[in-house]
C-alpha cells in the first residue's frame, strides 16, 4: 500500500491512557458506593464524553454526576501527574513516518485541552501540528467527521490515509471514513469487523499495513 497521510487515535494507541482512565473511574464509582457491572467500562471506551455520560446516567439515573466527573477527574489527574507513558513503539513509528516525510495527525475523542496536557505529558506535543479533538466536530466517533477532518486538513483524500486505532468505535469512524484501517486492541474486546488488519503492536501493525 502507498500512503499519503498517517492519522492516529490517542488515548489507548499512542499513550499508555486508557488503564489509568479505568482506574480513576473504578475509584470514583467505589467512592460513590457503587458496584460496576463486568464489561461497562468496556462500553465506554473509545466514545466522547457526553456519549459515555448518556451510558452512565442510564444505567443510573439517580447518579449525582458532577460528583462523579469530579472524583474522576482528580483522579486522573493524580495519575497524569505520576507519568504518562507511550505505547510501545510509538517513538519508532513516528520517526519512521518523518523519514517518509509523510504528514500526520490525531483524531481522539478527548476535549482539546486535555489531548494537549496528555501529549505534553507524554513528551510529544511537538510531534504533531494537526490534533483533530471531539470540540473540532459536530458528530463524534463512531461517525467518521474526526477522520474526515484531519484528511481535510492534511491536504490529502481520506483513501490516502492510513489510520491507527485501539476500539471498535474508533475503527468504525476511520474505516466510515474510507481510510485504511489497523487495530491495536488495548483495554476493551473488538471484533475486528472494522480493520483491515489488527496487530499486537504498532509496530506489527504498521507492518502488516505495509508502512513498514
Amino acid at each position: 500500500m502507498t500512503y499519503q497521510g498517517v492519522i492516529f487515535d490517542l488515548d489507548g494507541t499512542l499513550l499508555d491512557t486508557e488503564a489509568m482512565a479505568r482506574r480513576a473511574g473504578e475509584h470514583a464509582f467505589q467512592t460513590l458506593g457503587l458496584d460496576v457491572p463486568d464489561g461497562f467500562f468496556d462500553s465506554l471506551v473509545g466514545v466522547d464524553f457526553d456519549t459515555g455520560m448518556a451510558r452512565i446516567i442510564a444505567r443510573w439515573p439517580d447518579l449525582d454526576t458532577d460528583r462523579l466527573n469530579q472524583l474522576w477527574y482528580e483522579k486522573s489527574r493524580e495519575l497524569h501527574h505520576q507519568g504518562i507513558p507511550q505505547k510501545p513503539g510509538v517513538a519508532q513509528i513516528l520517526d519512521h513516518i518523518d523519514r517518509l516525510n509523510l504528514p500526520k495527525a490525531i483524531a481522539t475523542s478527548s476535549f482539546r485541552d486535555s489531548a494537549q496536557h496528555k501529549l505534553q505529558a507524554a513528551g510529544l506535543a511537538d510531534r504533531f501540528d494537526i490534533v483533530i479533538s471531539v470540540d473540532c466536530v459536530n458528530r463524534a466517533k463512531p461517525a467518521p467527521d474526526p477522520y474526515l477532518l484531519a484528511a481535510e486538513r492534511l491536504g490529502i483524500a481520506p483513501t490516502a490515509c492510513l489510520a491507527f486505532e485501539d476500539s471498535e468505535t474508533g475503527a468504525q469512524s476511520a474505516f466510515a471514513a474510507g481510510m485504511y484501517v489497523v487495530l491495536i486492541p488495548d483495554t476493551a474486546p473488538v471484533s475486528g469487523q472494522y480493520a483491515h488488519h489488527m496487530a499486537a503492536d504498532l509496530l506489527a501493525g504498521a507492518g502488516k499495513a505495509g508502512l513498514i
